[in-house]
């Protein structure tokens, strides 16, 4: 039998390396089995702290476990400003006010009479939790997994290791006990200080789980179940299967907008025996790593060093996608699912990816479905209009990528130390000092600058889609800007130097002493990368002849000078907690001063008028009052001038063609559900992004083969020479 020639094996070898190359894309990070399904992918930077509903606080935390746990309430997705609708409940509750005896006063009854508010939440019945060992049980209604022995766990290291799982109706009980898990002693509940001063009975609460844990620990690390059903709490009690009641001091509407954070999400009490098992700690099998809930997703796969995957809850109860929005998302396509039912994606996966430019790449692979806007790409992905808009640059726009942006609901800001006998103090000398130096200070460039155009100039403390907050004309500070051309332009520099000169500081020399002003300016910002911004604002002081000192220390020791005011001019900011105007104009307010009483008002601002106006403003239901009278703390910080007010923050987001429904939101956490993709339009525009680019190869091969053409014919040459002899 004739053996195919080498020069055949060769040809043979190139055209299946050829035909391979045209039907798979080489670089695909995923299975090619699912490309696809209907999977969501995206990346996560670093690895999550925990995922126990009482203890997280961090976005990259809120990120999975509110896809996950369902609190009473959330902010509808397309409405603004930001509103509370029902998830779990049937309703968000209007709170009964009762005076110290117990007895209901008026909805219109001064705040100064009412002793405690009660809020009465139903939920809604037949929701049903995710399946879960915790809930599996034996046909005599025994868990099966709640006295496990050492020896069950030597072959246990992940919650899927266990055969069975099971589930069970969401009751109000789960809510009450989750309530009380902010007290618990080992859990450091971020909110437990505030929790305290509201909730009735939660500070006395807390000492009563502290002696009962450490009676029951009896100096044990783990392993410890402490019942809480056992110990009544005052604030928080079940009415009926589907119905609790929340107690509170005195008058507090702020409560709903805590209550739609995962932080009053429901507990199972079973899940919390089950995780409290000895054994379970050592096996990393405990609820910081594995959260249980009913929400749309639950979480399959932990793996915070590679991956994190998160499945559709196939338990999740009936919520159908918003059918009103604002007036503009009909046309943007954001109600073509209206009444659909959710969630709409199967599946996440979240890749672990530390470096912004992998990131960058894979996303314009089409590996990612959205992305940020990386630094490193920001001239690639955005241009600015004329009138200074951002846009999606024409290379994204043929891709079909998509720009998405929203004001977030954060203040940055550079301070004065109200308590400061130079930039300081109410006469109106120092109000004209700070503001000249507020004109001066060009947020408008800064952003342009050093945020490549990610932000507006603030024109006071509240942030847009905060309740109070006006637009246009109406909303401009006077004191720093004037209204040119249908848009707010900050006064001259000229007007600044005026201001300085009759406080007193002719170009920047004190009439008084005949020195130069110099102020300090504290900040935590150091290395080379802050280089670039601290010489700018030199030149920004410099404008006036004022010498600006920079002041760069560690954080820790930052934060010292701020406790005890040695500062004169501070970096600051504030990420809203809730959309409420009390949580920005309490950093204004006169008892929460850094120095002395170690609260958020930095500048230790305290104006006797303003702080009447706050007590009166923050438990407020909104109504034209509530928004005069935070018109007149506004228009008395805008003259007192404690801050520079600087910068509110943009987002951008980038997404794929194949992605619809998104509508960024500050507020809310728990918006994958609304999310829909286009699998087969994705895998079709993957593989036109990604084709192989083998001409080298070729050419390589090409070579080999045409050298290997002489060899080949002067060995057959040689054969046959042999076989004639």
């Amino acid at each position: 039998m004739k053996r195919p020639g080498a020069l055949r094996q060769v040809l043979i070898t190139v055209l299946i390396l050829f035909s391979t190359t045209a039907i798979a894309s080489w670089n695909n990070p995923y299975p090619e089995e699912d490309e696809r399904k209907n999977i969501l992918y995206s990346a996560f930077r670093e690895r999550p702290k925990t995922f126990d509903p009482a203890r997280a606080y961090s976005s990259n935390e809120y990120l999975f476990i509110a896809q996950i746990y369902e609190p009473p309430f959330q902010y509808h997705y397309l409405k603004r400003p930001y509103t509370l609708v029902p998830l779990t409940a049937t309703s968000v509750p209007t709170p009964v006010y009762l005076d110290k005896k117990g007895r209901q006063l008026p909805r219109n009854a001064p705040v100064a009479k009412i002793a405690y508010s009660v809020y009465e939440i139903r939920i809604r019945p037949g929701i049903l939790y995710q399946p879960h060992p915790a809930f599996a049980h034996d046909a005599d209604g025994r868990y099966l997994y709640h006295e496990l022995n050492p020896q069950d766990f030597d072959q246990t290291r992940a919650i899927g290791d266990f055969p069975q799982t099971g589930t069970r109706e969401l009751v109000a009980a789960d809510y009450v006990y989750q309530i009380k898990r902010l007290a618990h002693p080992k859990l450091h509940s971020p909110i437990l200080s505030v929790m305290n001063d509201y909730i009735v009975g939660m500070k006395d609460y807390a000492v009563t789980l502290k002696q009962a844990y450490d009676k029951i620990a009896a100096g044990r690390d783990s392993g410890i179940y402490l019942d809480l059903g056992k110990y009544p709490l005052t604030g928080a009690e079940v009415v009926d299967r589907y119905t609790y009641r929340v107690k509170i001091h005195g008058k507090y509407p702020q409560l709903l907008y805590w209550m739609a954070m995962p932080f009053f999400a429901p507990m199972a009490p079973e899940v919390d025996r089950f995780f409290s098992q000895p054994g379970m700690a050592e096996k990393n099998l405990t609820l910081d790593w594995y959260p249980v809930g009913s929400g749309a997703y639950m979480l399959t796969v932990n793996n915070p060093n590679r991956q994190m995957v998160m499945e559709r809850n196939p338990n999740y109860h009936e919520e159908p996608y918003p059918t009103e929005g604002e007036p503009g998302d009909g046309p943007a396509g954001l109600l073509r699912d209206a009444g659909r039912r959710l969630p709409f994606i199967d599946k996440i996966v979240f890749s672990l990816d530390k470096e912004s430019i992998p990131r960058w790449n894979k996303f314009l692979q089409g590996y990612y479905d959205r992305s940020g806007v990386q630094p490193e790409g920001f001239d690639q992905a955005i241009r600015f209009t004329g009138e200074g808009d951002a846009e999606i640059s024409d290379a994204m726009k043929q891709k079909g990528i998509r720009l998405l942006t929203s004001v977030a609901a954060s203040t940055y800001y550079l301070g004065f130390n109200i308590l400061d006998p130079v930039v300081g103090g109410y006469t109106e000398r120092a109000r004209k000092l700070r503001r000249a130096i507020t004109i001066a200070v060009d947020f408008e460039e800064q952003i342009s600058i050093f945020e490549n155009g990610r932000g507006i100039a603030a024109q006071g403390p509240l942030a847009p889609g905060i309740f109070g907050y006006r637009e246009g004309r109406a909303g401009i500070n006077p004191y720093v800007y004037d209204w040119v051309d249908d848009k707010p332009r900050r006064k001259p520099i000229e007007f600044a130097r005026t201001l300085l000169a009759e406080a007193g500081y002719p170009n920047g020399v004190d009439t008084a002493t005949g020195k130069p002003l110099s102020i300090n300016y504290e900040t935590p910002a150091t290395g080379p990368e802050r280089k670039a911004q601290l010489d700018w604002m030199l030149k920004q002081f410099k404008k006036l002849g004022i010498q600006l000192v920079v002041r760069a220390t560690d954080y820790n020791r930052f934060q010292e000078k701020m406790r005890k005011g040695d500062a004169q001019i501070f970096d600051w900011g504030w990420n809203a907690d809730y959309p409420d105007p009390e949580n920005f104009l309490f950093l204004l307010y006169g008892p929460n001063k850094k120095v002395g009483n170690g609260g958020e008002n930095a500048a230790n601002y305290d104006n006797s008028e303003f702080n009447r106006l706050f007590e009166r403003m923050k438990n407020m239901e909104n109504s034209p009052e509530r928004q005069a009278i935070i018109d007149q703390m506004i228009d008395i910080a805008r003259r007192d001038a404690p801050w520079m007010w600087g910068m509110h923050p943009k987002q951008f987001l980038l997404e794929h063609a194949w992605m619809s429904n998104a509508k960024p939101h500050n507020m809310a956490n728990n918006t994958l559900k609304y999310s829909r993709l286009d699998p087969d339009k994705r895998a079709e525009l993957r593989a036109a992004w990604n084709r192989p680019v083998i001409w080298p190869m070729a050419l390589v091969l090409g070579v080999l083969v045409a050298g290997a053409v002489p060899a080949v014919l002067t060995y057959r040459r040689r054969e046959r020479q042999a076989q004639g002899r």
